[in-house]
């Protein structure tokens, strides 16, 4: 049966239909993100939280001419349908497929693609400014959610939004969450706006007023809204300081609303800010009783919601775990995130130390700062923070941690490949943007008994440090009852060759311990020996095990989860220089570019992370040790 989702290819489609049409067309797309979504996983609570909103922009502005940012844009399913994707919609975030975000390379409708927190604004005024200066005419819109608003970016754009273009529109997207509740300041200033009696009484009247006086009523429930938020202690007040007109906040579920008011804001000739309330996960129960968990999530029941259990634990919750042990025998470890206490499993250390809990909304760079402060104070702060957000916060891991030797633990969980969430998310530049930093010490467990050890050892370190580990379940390993702290910069050799010399020495970061193990079964299988090496540490490194196998095997295998360029194998290479030692290096991690969304068994066997891959790479040398071996018989 042909639905009104089937008639549309692009969002000039959806300017041709009525009012009522738009409501059935938006019960059809929840409909549709809900069934689809099921099969492939992806951020369904967020997207259905603005059906109705990103039909309005569509049936108001004109992409690719008009421009829309998204902040995260984890939130732009529905626009990627308005504008021509939904034929492709079943690859989103598979191999080859729709990514899960907005993407520049894959549509001309992206105007911006993004990942991270806080970047729409800034984007957008970088936009209208260009536009200004080219003397063009068309419209930029950012929306951003209330959680971007506790992100510092957003407001070094406020700060000089109204200083350099005269029209921009953004969109406050207010649903009370990112990925947990939103928290601080901020989230309570948007809860007294919406809260507010006077308002109440123009949001629900504002669709009445609507239906009897059409566009024109618009305009005078703004400026109704205005007057009202004046009543409040600081809320419109808030944002024309900043030099924007504030209007709302209205239903943002209110179709016609929403397009009345998007043609009212484009009649004006100064930046304005549109408060707009939804609900996310709107239309599924289960996403709006499960917010944490459809946020983002892997395939699940269309009818229930509910989701395979994967019936393992997960390096995320033995660090939390373990992490609360530690809290137990020490009052001065401190945890810290910056949003996200699902992703990282603090939510399973608060209830046990709520004192000793922090979670700062999205603000990585003060999340470090917060976290040097109380170091010098005595306390052990312990950040959790995923591998790709640190990125954020580079500049004060130098100089406000590293410069000071200040005692503070980063936990960079999704350290590696993040699969299905593609380049924006991949944890694949940590080592290469710590290992140069002078006095931190860097480490990565093969396994979840070693992720505990490695905290122990961190937090008895006198200054700072940091552990990766990757995202998922893990090995399985039987683990001690209480960790034991390793010695600092000392390798574990997990399997050497009973002979007097190896003939290769194969180095598996972290998890990536694996494939060395897979490799030395391969080499055996040929007839090679070799020894298979947990370098445990990435800084300092175990110089002593360096040499004394350089001077032994005819070549280096190194296996990470990361990029070549500047990585563990890198460091390797290094290290013999520095040794005055030569030896072959065979380098197995990511090669030099941004790696695409995808399965990561598919990812790793495309690019080379393989043993086979690495057992082709080292047939040079293993064809002069048959050599030397046949001169031998």
């Amino acid at each position: 049966m042909a639905t009104l989702l089937d008639t549309i290819q692009s969002a000039r489609d959806i300017r041709r239909l009525s009012y009522a049409q738009l409501e059935q067309l938006a019960v059809e797309i929840r409909e549709f993100l809900i069934q689809k979504l099921s099969r492939t996983g992806g951020h369904l609570g967020p997207n259905l939280g603005v059906v109705e909103l990103s039909m309005a922009l569509h049936y108001v502005f004109n992409t690719p001419e008009d421009k829309i940012t998204m902040d995260v844009s984890h939130q732009s399913y529905i626009h990627k349908i308005l504008t021509g994707r939904r034929a492709q919609f079943d690859t989103i975030r598979q191999p080859g497929g729709l990514n899960g975000f907005m993407l520049r390379t894959e549509s001309e409708h992206d105007a911006y693609g993004a990942g991270h927190a806080g970047t729409a604004l800034s984007a957008a005024l970088g936009m209208a400014v260009a536009r200004d200066l080219s003397g063009g005419k068309n419209h930029v819109i950012a929306l951003a959610g209330d959680a971007a608003f506790t992100n510092g970016i957003s407001y070094e754009a406020l700060n000089n939004i109204a200083e350099q273009t005269k029209r921009l529109i953004i969109v406050l997207n207010d649903n009370e969450w990112s990925i947990d509740r939103n928290v601080g300041a901020i989230a309570g200033y948007f809860h007294r706006i919406v809260t507010n009696e006077r308002y109440k009484h123009l949001h629900d009247s504002a669709s009445r007023l609507l239906e009897r006086f059409g566009g024109k009523t618009v305009a005078h429930v703004a400026r109704k809204a205005e007057e009202a938020a004046k009543g409040i202690l600081w809320p419109s007040m808030f944002f024309e300081e900043f030099g924007l007109k504030y209007y709302g906040p209205i239903d943002g579920h209110n179709l016609p609303l929403l397009i009345e008011t998007f043609k009212f804001l484009k009649t004006e000739d100064r930046p304005v800010l549109l408060h707009v309330l939804t609900q996310k996960g709107k239309g599924f129960q289960p996403a709006l009783d499960g917010q944490k968990k459809f946020h983002g999530l892997g395939p699940y029941d269309p009818e229930t919601g509910e989701t395979k259990q994967a019936g393992q634990v997960t390096y995320s919750e033995v660090f939390a775990n373990t992490l609360v042990q530690l809290a137990d025998e020490d009052e001065k470890i401190v945890a810290i995130t910056a949003a996200m206490p699902n992703g990282t499993a603090l939510d399973l250390f608060r209830p046990h130390h709520p004192k000793r809990y922090f979670d700062v909304g999205i603000a990585e760079e003060h999340a470090v700062v917060f976290a040097a402060g109380m170091a010098t104070q005595g306390f052990k702060p312990v950040c959790a923070i995923y591998s790709t957000f640190l990125q954020r916060a580079f500049d004060p891991i130098v100089h406000d941690v590293c410069l000071q030797k200040l005692p503070v633990l980063f936990c960079m969980d999704r350290a590696g490949l993040s699969g299905d969430d593609g380049p924006t998310h991949h944890g694949l530049f940590d080592i290469s943007y710590l290992r140069g930093i002078p006095d931190i010490v860097l480490m990565a467990p093969k396994d979840e008994d070693e992720l505990a050890d490695m905290m122990l050892t961190a937090l008895q370190i006198p200054g700072p440090s940091a552990i990766r580990y990757p995202r998922g379940v893990v090995t399985g390993v039987e683990r001690k009852p209480h960790p034991v702290a390793l010695p600092i910069g000392k390798a574990e050799v997990l399997s050497d060759s009973p002979n007097i010399g190896a003939d290769v020495a194969i180095f598996g970061l972290g998890p990536m311990i694996a494939l060395a193990e897979d490799l030395a079964r391969r080499l055996d299988e040929e007839g090679f020996s070799s020894a298979v090496i947990n370098p445990r540490f990435v800084k300092p490194l175990d110089l002593d095990l360096i040499e004394y196998y350089a001077r032994r095997v005819t070549a280096f295998v190194t296996f990470e989860d990361h990029v070549k360029m500047g990585g563990f194998g890198s460091a390797i290479l290094e290290a013999l220089s520095q040794l005055g030692l030569s030896v072959p290096v065979v380098s197995i991690g990511w090669p030099d570019h941004f790696i695409e969304h995808g399965k990561v068994d598919q990812l790793r066997e495309r690019y080379g992370l393989t043993a086979q891959a690495a057992l082709a790479a080292l047939q040079p040398y293993l064809a002069s040790l048959r050599h030397r071996t046949r001169i031998a018989i």
